[in-house]
């Protein structure tokens, strides 16, 4: 069942401006699926927890869902599709391809960015060639590299492409100005940009999982060294054109023959969409430069089920297929792992593996469920439109295959050991050695012991409260907003004795448990009260102007170097504001010229921090500024400006510590 949702339906939604709630959303799906049941006249969902019989019923969930969330989020486009078995059962675009001309979206042949998704069709193409025995997954893959090397940053434990395709290479991650870009210009080969951005490795290769980009394009330019084809022909020929998939590439821009069908990049701005420029992922091409139509997308997922074929083309020979989706043994049972390229998750009890995608401008899900035979493929445009595709594999779990969540029984004697997980956690999967690393402000997760024996645990926007469930182990309680995909669920990691990590619902998700000089509450507590004091130097200055004519000479000069130190680290934050808030978006797809004049402004003001130190010393060595108290407020001044020196040190703002 092919669907391409009428445009009359279409216009109506408009900007698609509404004030649904998620939940909401599930609960008009599941009206919707009743409705449909209630009139039609086949053959009900004769059971729970069983694919419905009723296409209409899908329909309806599909459509009681995505509408409504659209509609709050403003998605201009979107598709789903749902397969069991062999048979494509459900397929509709949502929106449309062109906004302005008023195209619909058709699943058959609107090509989405699928984003990370990508990745799958990179591993893929390692395991063909791990089949033919000419990559070893356990050996050093600068075996595998010509024109440089991975550092060797921890002798004798080279990165393999296991650990590639299980994110436990151990790269920091790297992204700003250089991930994903606009201007074709900036398009190098595959290998001198894996060259150019190699980033540090900041754990040896095993230890910790942190999702990294950078492993997966390396791992696409292995392919093109042993196959000796450009990456994307040899996906192209090794894949897209063996399954028959037409509508698919990793050609940036697209070819001719498909440039029609890419559903356009939209942002939504002063009330309406405005399209963006094409995104390009080509530098880190096998990483997530993909471009594909739903219709195909289930080609390739539904080959993933049937253990490598599909309609008698083969990709993939069985065992291979079960060695790629096979768990990883190192990971604990009581929560998901990650296979080889493709990462597990629960729902309702269920387990499925599959993987998310996301760019800018499009966010996407692919959901294969080997134990139902069930494939599911959702893709909408905007920032907002995971806001959408995170809820299509869940609702039409939450609807089909519906399962009572037991209520966590609350432990009595909780308190006595709450305290060791309080604290702020933060992802592996961040930069260390660049100006990315402050970032790391922007996330992570809180957890907060209540008084009624629960952790309250903040990450992304949403807060829940957890029960403990066993040693280290925490369910999230029932009605909550789920904190990660799949089941949500909580594992502290601990180490001779002391907890220092955690994962949060998936091994992909994998967090260290931080000192306090990481915590927002230190960083923006100290800015704020650096600020203050700052700025009442600064006011000083000009409304004590009497007063400091009549001082010493060293006085003086004592004041003049608060007010320089006051005065640049001021203007080091507004500025800082200013270009961040001009350059909005852009950044992320090149530094632009703005930061990079404005990065000096941290130098200048270390500079007149150290300064202001040296007449710190004199102003007790010498008795200035008269009183004890004096001195004590002089002192806070610099206390002040050096927490400032720290800060740009510490958070790689002092420098040009960039890579783009």
């Amino acid at each position: 069942m092919v669907q391409v949702a009428g445009s009359d339906q279409q216009k109506m939604l408009g900007p698609f401006k509404g004030s649904f709630l998620m939940k909401q959303s599930k609960i008009i799906s599941i009206l919707f699926i009743l409705i449909t049941l209630v009139f039609s006249s086949g053959n009900a969902w004769a059971q729970n927890n069983s694919f419905p019989t009723e296409v209409g019923a899908v329909e309806a969930f599909s459509d009681g869902l995505v509408y409504p969330l659209m509609s709050k989020f403003n998605v201009p486009s979107g598709v789903v599709a749902i397969a069991q078995g062999d048979k494509l059962v459900f397929s509709k675009g949502y929106g449309f391809q062109d906004y302005d001309k008023a195209i619909p979206v058709d699943p058959e042949t609107t090509m989405f960015r699928p984003g990370s998704i990508s990745k799958l069709f990179t591993w893929t193409s390692v395991m063909q060639l791990v089949e033919q025995g000419r990559i070893d997954l356990d050996a050093d893959v600068n075996a595998y590299l010509r024109t440089f090397q991975i550092e060797d940053s921890y002798p004798g434990q080279p990165v393999t492409m296991r650990h590639m395709m299980t994110h436990s290479a151990g790269f920091e991650d790297s992204f700003l100005g250089h991930l994903i870009i606009r201007d074709p210009s900036r398009v190098v080969p595959l290998a001198e940009s894996l060259k150019k951005y190699q980033p540090a490795r900041v754990n040896p290769p095993g230890v910790h999982t942190a999702y990294s980009n950078y492993a997966t394009a390396l791992a696409g330019l292995i392919v093109e060294n042993v196959s000796g084809m450009k990456f994307s022909d040899y996906v192209q020929k090794n894949i897209f054109d063996v399954l028959g998939m037409k509508h698919a590439t990793f050609v940036e821009p697209l070819p001719e023959n498909l440039k029609d069908n890419m559903a356009g990049t939209y942002a939504f701005e002063g009330g309406t969409f405005v399209e963006k420029p094409f995104e390009i992922v080509s530098n880190f091409s096998p990483a997530g430069a993909s471009s594909v139509s739903a219709a195909d997308m289930m080609i390739f997922g539904q080959t993933i089920l049937n253990g490598g074929e599909y309609q008698g083309r083969r990709i993939l020979k069985e065992e291979t297929v079960r060695q790629m989706l096979a768990r990883n043994p190192a990971y604990p049972d009581k929560m998901d792992g990650v296979a080889l390229g493709f990462y597990e998750l629960t729902e309702n009890g269920i387990p499925i593996i599959g993987h998310h995608g996301a760019t800018f401008s499009f966010m996407s899900q692919l959901a294969i469920d080997t134990e139902n035979r069930i494939v599911i493929f959702a893709s909408f445009g905007s920032k907002q439109g995971g806001q959408v595709s995170n809820e299509v594999v869940s609702g039409f779990y939450d609807a089909f295959y519906p399962e009572q969540p037991d209520m966590p029984h609350t432990p009595t004697d909780f308190a006595e050991r709450a305290g060791k997980y309080a604290g702020t956690y933060l992802g592996w999967r961040m930069n260390f050695s660049g100006i990315e690393k402050i970032m790391a402000l922007l996330g992570g997760v809180s957890v907060t012991p209540t008084s009624d024996n629960k952790l309250l645990i903040t990450a992304g926007g949403k807060s829940a409260q957890f029960v403990e469930t066993g040693k280290n182990t925490f369910q999230e309680l029932p009605g909550m907003n789920k904190m990660s995909p799949g089941e949500a669920k909580v594992l502290f990691i601990e180490k001779d004795g002391e907890i220092t990590g955690l994962l949060l619902g998936n091994h992909l998700l994998e967090f260290f448990k931080a000192s306090f000089v990481y915590s927002t509450a230190f960083n923006y507590g100290f800015l704020a009260l650096s600020g203050i004091v700052f700025l009442g130097v600064v006011l000083r200055r000009f409304y004590q102007r009497k007063s400091i004519k009549l001082m010493e000479p060293g006085e003086k000069k004592a004041l003049r170097a608060a007010v320089f130190a006051s005065a640049a680290n001021l203007l080091t934050v507004v500025l800082c504001a200013v270009v961040l808030v001009v350059a909005g978006d852009s950044i992320l797809a090149k530094i632009p010229l703005s930061l990079k004049l404005w990065l000096l402004l941290p130098i200048l003001s270390t500079i007149t921090g150290v300064y202001l130190l040296y007449w710190t010393v004199k102003v007790w060595k010498d008795g200035l500024c008269g009183t004890l108290g004096a001195r004590i407020r002089f002192s806070i001044v610099t206390v002040c400006a050096l927490f400032m020196c720290w800060f740009y040190y510490f958070w790689n703002i002092l420098g040009f510590n960039y890579l783009s």
